[in-house]
């Protein structure tokens, strides 16, 4: 049976071997997810992507008939 050893006595090495394996691997990432402001100039972002085009689109829906 190994002896017990402060973990502040243990070697560099010895150290991150211990941590390495009480380390595991997580399913996803705990990191908080943030959402960027789209208000920022992102120079990898398409440029046709800045603006919304919804309400310039062709309709193609029948104009509404109020005497129906």
């Amino acid at each position: 049976m190994p002896k017990f050893v402060l973990k502040s006595k243990l070697s560099k090495k010895a150290r991150k071997e211990l941590n390495r394996q009480r380390r595991v691997v997580w399913e996803f990432s705990p990191v908080t997810k943030t959402v960027e402001s789209k208000k920022r100039y992102n120079r990898k972002r398409n440029a046709r992507d800045r603006y919304d085009d919804s309400g310039t689109g062709v309709s193609l829906d029948p104009p509404f008939d109020p005497s129906r």
